[in-house]
């Protein structure tokens, strides 16, 4: 079976010379030339590979990378540039890109770097099984760093006190910080632990499509159901279901899966009866749902249905004292990956690590720890083996000190200039790339685009 690639690109003539390149050595590539054609594509395909452009009409590499990432696709992502900017190509290494290529592209050099992306031990491990675009069932890791920090010791205290319980969980946190890994935790130390354990991308699921995902499906219900389908919920049967990034369910999915979760039966689509089911619900966000239910967009009695007992995954900005033990943790699994020897990390690099945002957390660290090891060149990685970060790394905190605790920055109004200046410092510190400064300044890129049209700044 041919391995299909996503090709990115809107120069037309380079566009279709890749499409031949790909096609001549055994891929499937299917070529779009913006960044909303990428996301459809994303929505009804998986693809092994992804190659992007970096600047598209309507956007950039980076964005669509961020939305990929955000969605829990782990597909390998390479960035090509006309640029050769350093800096640009380490963001989007942090943002979970695996690599960069800077044009005109040179064949062998594409190539190698295929071949890196494509011979990760993480991705050969998830090839093995049956590839399930909507739904997501990892082998659990059992040397994962916990962390000593004392705010991760309060959290594992509440996991040790929920887990035995059938209470439903909801894991709060930002996106990064180790949420599924809190939910496996939870699964490992119930009652429940030999039964299956079945995450599910909320994000993923359209409302068409979602009932069949949760439910399953009789054959010939609908047109494309050409055989009998289990759903999540059958799957789990007697063990539990992991819905992360629940805030992402359409409104009409979300009333479905309170009746589920209600009488604790499912009916397939197509079925005529209801089949019963024993299921803990853990469900996992990085949004407001409090908020979402003021804006109509999530239902309120679903939200105590699944917030019988919740945990809060701090950031990793907040546990600062955990970075050397994650980073020695990361640095292990870089030297089996990369085939590397290094055993230590000098104070100065530590230094380094310990004064950024790390606005993606774990997950960002990870790939600065990877990247870094990459680059070394005996046993010790040092400061020159890291990324150029960004000079200001507190910048973030600085725009949050100056708004209000209850204050949205859309609504700051109480000095204009002071908010031009703290857009224009987060525009600084991610080198212009506004989805990395609208996290920054903790709004969303539309919000972000009228600011700067209102302030004149430079789109």
């Amino acid at each position: 079976m041919e391995k299909r690639i996503l090709i990115v690109e809107d120069d037309v003539t380079f566009g279709t010379m890749l499409k031949t390149w790909f096609a001549k050595n055994s891929w499937e590539p299917i070529w779009v030339t913006r960044v909303e054609m990428a996301k459809q594509e994303f929505l009804n395909v998986s693809f092994d590979l992804v190659l992007s452009d970096l600047r598209l009409p309507d956007g950039d590499g980076i964005i669509l990378l961020t939305w990929v990432r955000e969605k829990k696709i782990d597909t390998p992502f390479i960035i090509m540039t006309n640029y050769s900017d350093v800096q640009t190509a380490v963001l989007a290494m942090k943002l979970g890109a695996f690599d960069y290529l800077q044009k005109p592209i040179n064949p062998t050099v594409l190539q190698q770097k295929i071949e890196m992306a494509m011979n990760q031990p993480e991705l050969l491990e998830n090839n093995k099984e049956e590839s399930k675009p909507k739904s997501k069932q990892k082998q659990i890791i059992n040397n994962v760093v916990k962390g000593s920090s004392a705010v991760m010791q309060r959290l594992y205290s509440h996991i040790d006190l929920v887990a035995p319980t059938k209470m439903s969980v909801l894991i709060l946190g930002e996106s990064g910080t180790g949420k599924e890994y809190i939910a496996r935790m939870i699964h490992d130390n119930s009652n429940r632990k030999s039964s299956p354990f079945v995450a599910v991308d909320c994000g993923s699921l359209s409302m068409e499509l979602a009932p069949s995902e949760l439910f399953g499906h009789k054959k010939g219900s609908f047109t494309s159901a050409v055989s009998d389908k289990t759903g999540v919920f059958l799957e789990a049967n007697g063990g539990t279901v992991f819905l992360d990034e629940v805030g992402n369910l359409s409104y009409e999915v979300q009333k479905q899966l309170l009746r589920a979760l209600q009488e604790q039966k499912v009916r397939p689509v197509g079925s005529a009866t209801d089949i019963k089911v024993d299921v803990r619900i853990i469900a996992a966000t990085n949004e407001d749902l409090e908020k979402a239910i003021e804006e109509g967009r999530f239902r309120q009695d679903l939200y105590h249905r699944i917030n019988e007992f919740s945990v809060n995954v701090p950031p990793l900005r907040e546990r600062i004292e955990d970075i050397e033990e994650f980073c020695y943790h990361f640095i292990n699994q870089a030297n089996e990956e990369l085939g590397k020897e290094v055993n230590m990390i000098s104070d100065e690099a530590l230094d380094i690590l310990k004064q950024q945002n790390w606005l993606g957390n774990l997950r960002e660290l990870r790939n600065v720890i990877r990247r870094s090891v990459l680059f070394t060149t005996d046993n010790v990685l040092r400061k020159e083996n890291l990324p150029e970060f960004p000079k200001n790394t507190k910048t973030q905190n600085l725009i949050v000190d100056n708004i209000s605790e209850n204050q949205d920055i859309k609504d700051f109004s109480l000095n204009k200039n002071k908010e031009k200046e703290q857009i224009i410092a987060a525009l600084k510190e991610a080198r212009g790339n506004k989805t990395v400064a609208a996290k920054l300044l903790q709004i969303d890129r539309k919000t972000l685009y009228n600011k700067m049209h209102l302030y004149g700044i430079e789109l």
